[in-house]
């Protein structure tokens, strides 16, 4: 009879948003609920109140020409006293500030949009049902207040239940600290079910072990030495069968084996319920009260709840902690793969050993007077170690010819540079290094290649690093020349600040010289 009426309930959405109602509409409808009216215009929510006497209103807040809470007062106007119209607010407005005045305008209830599903059809039945409640109050006015009690106090169990379902599910999403989502999660569990302590054991899945891994409202430290076989008493045999282990009084319980160590907890009921996200168990849900208890279905069904999302909560750390594993992993071998190019590079050039490393390190320390984070460094790092990655597309007779080179050779030795780009762009996870292969060949004046880009056109890392590539090159022997004394390098690089490099870098460049003690001159004797 009931679910008949509630079928029968005439419902009217109010929202700017054609697209809104459409989706209104369509769960309703799957619903069974038949007497549906929507408008757009709020302007016309008087008119259509008079001519369709809606049970429901489905009410947005912000919308142009008349809001929600001008047509709330409205209808509050309308309205003789003892009349009560639930009005159910959507909107996506979930400040304090807003539910408390919607609340004060005449809504009946507040839903945060984007919308779910089942707590929307939870919501519009429970006010659906108050509204009949209402209806019927008038001709049996002392039955149905009791009866309105009852389910105010069901109604507020659920309020309570689902809300705490919303704080577990946040803590879940806003922070993979499995300790804290599980202190939260464990704070909720024995608030909403009425018991005096709980505890999440995790499986080990290779030892195939339970153990202790948070708690609330023990009195000692003993559970925290639990350490149970799959299979081997209540909580083992949970996990291992999946299925709710349940022990009406602990003192008559013959298997379980932990009663030495909850000897002083005085503990008479207990539930263990199986923790299983995406088909694997991850461990048990442990509720232990102080008294017998008795649920009905409803209870057991929110232990059930609970215990899915602390398996959701403890699959998704567990997944966090093996991405962030790989990760590391692999950016490991990604350096390691670099450094690796970055040797075959000084190998094929002939350079000095060791002259991409010591230029690497003089442009982070550059890097970092000029005042770049550490996540920007590593791609600096990165960039230097390749910085002469395009001339793998040299030809050998070009990149190791012991003379001067012809002006069609320096030609094609001018496009390393653009080499280097077109092979490391492809690359996303190399893209932010890119600016040292590409542009380390620029110079301040613009005279510089392959583009010509002039002053603070050319990308800083790359300004910094030119510097301490030259630093390097000036002091290092090669086949046509001695490598130069220290003083002659600095006096080169100062002279060249405002042509062929930024003046800033130079200034940085010269910190760094008057901080580092003389050293010998690579390669030199």
């Amino acid at each position: 009879m009931l679910d008949q009426s509630l079928k029968n309930a005439r419902i009217l959405s109010i929202d700017d948003q054609e697209a809104n109602l459409l989706v209104l509409e369509g769960l309703l409808e799957r619903e069974g609920y038949a007497h549906l009216r929507s408008l757009t215009d709020s302007r016309q929510t008087l008119a259509a109140f008079d001519e369709f006497q809606p049970d429901l209103i489905l009410l947005d807040l912000h919308m142009p020409h008349l809001d929600g809470f001008a047509v709330m007062q409205q209808l509050k106007e309308r309205l003789p006293p003892d009349e009560y119209l639930p009005i159910l607010v959507l909107t996506a407005d979930i400040t304090p500030e807003a539910k408390l005045r919607a609340l004060a305008d005449g809504a009946r209830d507040f839903l945060a949009k984007p919308l779910n599903v089942a707590e929307t059809i939870l919501r519009v039945r429970n006010l659906l049902e108050t509204r009949y409640l209402h209806q019927q109050q008038k001709n049996q006015n002392q039955i149905l207040e009791e009866k309105v009690k009852e389910r105010t106090a069901a109604l507020e169990r659920q309020f309570q239940r689902l809300a705490a379902l919303r704080e577990i599910d946040a803590a879940i999403t806003s922070s993979l600290d499995l300790r804290l989502t599980l202190g939260i999660f464990l704070q909720q569990a024995t608030a909403q079910l009425g018991v005096d302590a709980a505890a999440v054991l995790l499986l080990n899945a290779y030892s195939h072990t339970l153990s202790y891994a948070a708690g609330r409202g023990f009195r000692g430290q003993g559970i925290e030495r639990t350490q149970q076989r799959l299979g081997e008493g209540y909580a083992g045999r949970a996990a291992l069968e999946r299925r709710l282990a349940h022990i009406p009084n602990l003192a008559e319980a013959e298997d379980f084996r932990r009663q030495s160590l909850l000897v002083d907890e005085r503990f008479v009921a207990y539930y263990g319920v199986p923790l299983v996200a995406k088909a694997e168990v991850k461990g048990v849900l442990e509720i232990y009260h102080r008294a017998p208890l008795a649920p009905d279905p409803e209870w057991l069904g929110f232990l059930e709840a609970l215990a899915g999302q602390a398996a959701i909560a403890i699959d998704s750390a567990q997944l966090f902690e093996r991405l962030q594993r790989s990760n590391s992993e692999l950016k490991l071998a990604y350096d390691a793969t670099i450094e690796g190019w970055s040797r075959a590079m000084d190998l094929r050039d002939q350079e000095t050993e060791g002259h991409t490393q010591r230029v690497t390190e003089m442009t982070l320390r550059l890097a970092r007077l000029a005042g770049m984070s550490e996540a920007e460094l590593v791609h600096v790092k990165r960039g230097a170690l390749l910085h002469d990655m395009g001339k793998l597309g040299i030809p050998d007779a070009i990149l190791l010819k012991p003379g001067k080179l012809t002006d069609e050779e320096w030609g094609i030795m001018k496009q390393h540079p653009q080499y280097a780009y077109e092979m490391l762009s492809p690359i996303p996870y190399l893209r932010p290094a890119l600016d040292i292969p590409y542009c380390h060949h620029e110079k301040w004046d613009g005279a510089g290649y392959p583009r010509g880009l002039k002053g603070e056109q050319i990308p800083l890392a790359a300004r910094l690093f030119a510097v301490a590539d030259v630093w390097d090159a000036l002091r290092s022997d090669r086949p046509y020349r001695p490598g130069w004394p220290e003083e002659k390098v600095i006096d080169y690089i100062q002279a060249g600040a405002g042509a062929h490099f930024d003046p800033q870098a130079v200034e940085l460049f010269l910190r760094v010289m008057s901080e580092t003690a003389p050293g010998p001159t690579p390669g030199g004797g």
